[in-house]
């Protein structure tokens, strides 16, 4: 028996995409707040919180990018070990939404997955609550559908959509984390050995 499957999972969520309100998406769903105050994140910003998925409890641990050209460089430490990506988007900026192409493009470039076809993408449009968009839902649905990843339609503010969406992140990741076992496995074997304390000194005299 492998040793995820008798400890609590603890389940590597990424947020990534322009600013367009990850914090205070992933705030919401943590702390159950909202703030209108903008706060631009510098480099990541991390939170755990733990939950039950099909009668089972994991520790998801999501990590809030920043959606700035010049913290992509952390991208390599950040995206390795993932287990699910969130690819976030403006529902009022096209802009924000073209960019999630190369979003998706740098992340399995820099996460480098065993299994790049099968590693789970879930897209979020956020910011519903406003009276206008540039995106559509088709065109936001028919881009998921050529990529193979669920889509969602979130509003941090109003508090729509939230749970269910990192519900099923957790369910991606979790089967993900199931199907590769093994790699994760040996990941979790490498950081015990490095906690593990030294031996005590022994005399052979």
């Amino acid at each position: 028996m492998t040793q995820w499957s008798t400890c609590t999972p603890h389940l590597k969520v990424i947020l990534i995409g322009n600013s367009v309100g990850k914090s205070s998406f992933m705030t919401r769903f943590v702390d159950h707040h909202f703030t209108n105050l903008y706060r631009a994140t510098i480099g990541v910003d991390f939170l755990t919180k733990e939950i039950t998925i099909d009668k089972r409890s994991v520790i998801l641990q999501i990590w809030d990018t920043a959606g700035t050209e010049r913290f992509h460089s952390l991208g390599t430490t950040l995206y390795r070990g993932a287990h699910c990506c969130l690819l976030v988007f403006d529902v009022t900026s096209s802009i924000s939404f073209d960019a999630l192409e190369v979003w998706k493009k740098e992340f399995l470039v820099q996460a480098c997955p065993s299994d790049p076809s099968a590693f789970p993408f879930i897209v979020l449009g956020n910011k519903i609550d406003l009276d206008y968009r540039e995106v559509s839902p088709n065109k936001a649905q028919q881009w998921c559908s050529e990529i193979g990843a669920e889509y969602f339609e979130c509003s941090a503010k109003e508090d729509i959509g939230v749970d269910a969406t990192f519900h099923s992140a957790a369910r991606a990741a979790l089967q993900f984390l199931k199907s590769h076992h093994v790699e994760n496995g040996d990941d979790i074997q490498i950081i015990q050995k490095q906690q593990e304390k030294p031996p005590n000194k022994k005399c052979y005299c």
